[in-house]
């Protein structure tokens, strides 16, 4: 009995010798799911390394790692990402962007017309739903689950160029107040795109993941998701490793491309003011909205940007070469009441949770627009602390979506997962 029980023990002890050997050694297995962040304005595809534990966010071949969410048609063919955003301005009417804002949701026809008032492409009502036109060679209709397809295609091929594998199952994100349907048109975009759903997971809680929150110690956290075209605020409750939405609150009328808006009139007034004309050609617009996005980051991490474009001004003015300096405080100034509004969905969120705000554990920052240092400071100053800035916050849900993506996928080392508990009677509070 002895021996056998020796015999035994020399097994187990070869089995995990073998193990660590080839963890140490061996190429570790490619991941086998992806995580994909469908965002409004951006999109975002990452894995989890089995093996290594970490999670890697793709990039382009360019090494950018948001994607615009932008689709655009011409005779040429379709083109995504940033290929369809460079065709914006000359080509609008055939380009569509958020596109989200739009999938399984269900309009009366006015309701759709005020929705689709700010686009210059053209939104059509059927049989409730949204559907766009498209007239290149010919014309044609296609709803927001096709676009979102083009994206989740571009994430899967972005993924598969990379790992050097083929990619057919995906965990994707959803803003925590989509309903049934909208998660289901969402899994039926996925599916479009050659992708298996294996899980739809909420965008809070995937931030909350990536900081982390699911493996500490903390009852209250409050994320503040701020991207390009939407704010949406969510109070979260803890519980072990179950996370409740307890409120939501938000402005999905407000974004970084509102104040880019503001720095962009700032900058016609004043080509307008030196040369007595305002920019009309495409060109023109396409160079400045390019200019005023660079300015807008470089004040993010300094207190001024140089803006220097050709121009060709229609009239007697001609071409032109316009430079300027931007300063931070002035960006602060121009945007300062929509800075504020800031704060209208997130005292909402407090008083429909019923919490003190002194009772929040974690404020949790997501979209790259929290980067913006007067945004960070205004809540600071409102709660008495720091928000956490530990991760990229334009990253942080797609980070939490690779997570789980390799739990998912049964990726090593395991990872704590982090379970939603449905809350079927919240509703969201939108403020414009």
């Amino acid at each position: 009995m002895a021996g056998e029980m020796s015999i035994l023990g020399s097994a187990i002890l070869a089995l995990f010798l073998a193990g660590y050997l080839g963890q140490q050694y061996l190429p570790p297995p490619k991941p086998k799911v992806i995580g994909i962040d469908l965002g409004t304005t951006f999109c975002s595809v990452g894995v989890f390394h089995p093996g290594l534990g970490e999670v890697e966010v793709i990039g382009d071949l360019q090494g950018r790692k948001s994607i615009p969410s932008v689709v655009s048609f011409t005779v040429s063919g379709i083109h995504s990402g940033y290929e369809g955003q460079d065709l914006a301005d000359a080509n609008p009417l055939n380009t569509i962007y958020d596109a989200k804002r739009f999938i399984g949701k269900l309009f009366t026809p006015e309701d759709l017309e005020r929705e689709s008032t700010p686009y210059q492409f053209q939104v059509l009502h059927h049989n409730g739903s949204a559907e766009f036109s498209i007239s290149t060679n010919r014309t044609f209709t296609v709803t927001p689950e096709y676009i979102s397809s083009r994206l989740l295609l571009n994430m899967k091929k972005m993924a598969e160029g990379y790992l050097g594998v083929l990619i057919s199952k995906a965990v994707i994100s959803v803003p925590a107040d989509f309903d049934e349907r909208q998660r289901n048109y969402t899994v039926w975009a996925a599916n479009l795109a050659g992708l298996e759903v294996l899980r739809v997971i909420n965008e809070p809680t995937a931030a909350a993941m990536a900081y982390g929150l699911h493996k500490v110690d903390v009852l209250n956290v409050l994320v503040v998701d701020l991207g390009g075209g939407t704010l949406d605020v969510s109070l979260l409750n803890k519980q072990g490793g179950m996370f409740l939405t307890r409120a939501m609150a938000g402005n999905n009328k407000l974004g970084g491309q509102d104040f880019n808006q503001r720095l962009l009139q700032h900058v016609f007034a004043r080509v307008h003011e030196q040369y007595g004309a305002l920019p009309s050609h495409e060109g023109d617009i396409h160079t400045l909205r390019q200019a005023v996005e660079a300015a807008k980051l470089n004040l993010t991490f300094g207190q001024t940007s140089v803006i220097r474009v050709p121009l060709s001004l229609r009239g007697s003015v001609g071409s032109v070469v316009y430079e300027d300096v931007l300063t931070r405080q002035l960006f602060e100034d121009l945007n300062a009441d929509l800075f504020q509004k800031i704060l209208t969905p997130i005292e909402e969120v407090l008083r429909e949770g019923r919490l003190d705000k002194s009772e929040v554990d974690e404020i949790v920052l997501v979209g790259g627009s929290t980067r913006i240092p007067r945004i960070r400071q205004i809540i600071a100053q409102y709660f008495g602390m720091e928000p956490n800035t530990s991760v990229d916050p334009e990253l942080a849900v797609v980070t939490g979506v690779a997570l789980q993506a390799g739990i998912m996928g049964g990726s090593w080392p395991l990872q704590v997962s982090a379970i939603e508990i449905p809350n079927r009677h919240l509703r969201k509070t939108n403020f414009l």
